[in-house]
């Protein structure tokens, strides 16, 4: 909230006993094997639920072993048109309070990527703003990609190039099945003459997504085009690049052949144990314990 300080409640340490890394076939693997597998990738994601401790503890774990020149952070949680905000943080030119007022910085930014930033101003890395503004992702969720037709050449260059790619099939399928068990399904009568108005926002909110994922990509892209050899570290929410899909899908458009790696990571009552489900949805994935908790932040 605006004008609060707020501070992490003390919280028990995680350590390696609260995640199990595997690779995508449900072979048994370690952080190292991420690391040194990172190293050879032009662009590694770390694929999160935004409310996992144990991620966001590993996002700054495996940033903390692999910063150093040549490396660059992107995040989904800060959106294009602020970059220049995010840079003015890096530099010390504002203040951390400026940062998330006209960053517009996520409601969890103190307790989860406030550690991220930190790593990258200590090792003087590049900070990608990588996401879409997400205004323009709310045209899109109304009126679908052809309501962006309509802004300024000045606000376009906050998006990737109009029009981007619609999502393929498998991810389409996959949206839908996510949708489904997020919302329940809702049948709407058909409108006369076409499809019914659920299956327009259906649509749109598939587009939205797509915006998302071709935002994140562009941004890595360019980025990679104008540092050659370079590497990108992105930390996204999992569901934008689980099965090399989604985002790494616009990149190959935007970059052919950049070499990826991804890592998604997921809270599971399973854990410590892999389940049948989990496989292919990264090169590695990373089982993290569900008993640990956010931490909870109070008034100061």
């Amino acid at each position: 909230m605006v004008g609060l300080c707020v501070s992490a409640a003390p919280q028990k340490p995680i350590t390696d006993q609260n995640y199990r890394v595997y690779h995508g076939d449900g072979s048994r693997a370690s952080l190292e094997d991420v690391l040194d597998r990172a190293k050879s990738a032009g662009a590694t994601f770390l694929g999160e639920s935004h409310d996992d401790p144990v991620a966001h503890y590993l996002e700054a774990e495996i940033l903390k072993r692999l910063a150093g020149p040549g490396w660059a952070l992107s995040l989904e949680m800060f959106e294009r048109d602020v970059q220049i905000v995010v840079n003015e943080y890096l530099q010390a030119l504002i203040e951390e309070r400026d940062l998330i007022a006209s960053g517009r910085a996520w409601s969890n930014y103190r307790r989860d990527y406030k550690p991220l930033l930190g790593i990258a101003k200590e090792k003087r890395l590049p900070v990608i703003a990588a996401n879409a503004p997400k205004r323009y992702v709310d045209i899109v969720s109304r009126k679908g990609q052809e309501g962006l037709m309509a802004l300024s050449a000045e606000a376009k260059q906050t998006l990737p190039p109009l029009p981007y790619a619609p999502a393929s099939q498998a991810y389409r399928e996959r949206f839908q099945k996510e949708m489904a068990a997020e919302m329940g399904k809702t049948k709407t009568p058909p409108e006369p003459g076409g499809a019914s108005h659920g299956d327009h926002q259906s649509d749109f909110a598939l587009q939205s997504q797509s915006l998302w994922d071709a935002a994140m990509a562009y941004s890595i892209a360019e980025f990679l085009k104008a540092h050659p050899g370079d590497h990108v570290l992105q930390v996204n929410g999992s569901f934008h690049s689980e099965y090399h899909q989604g985002i790494l899908e616009h990149l190959e458009r935007y970059r052919p052949g950049t070499t990826t790696l991804v890592v998604t990571m997921i809270r599971d009552k399973s854990f410590p144990a892999w389940k049948a489900e989990m496989k292919d949805k990264g090169d590695f994935v990373i089982v993290t314990d569900p008993h640990v908790k956010p931490a909870e932040s109070k008034k100061r």
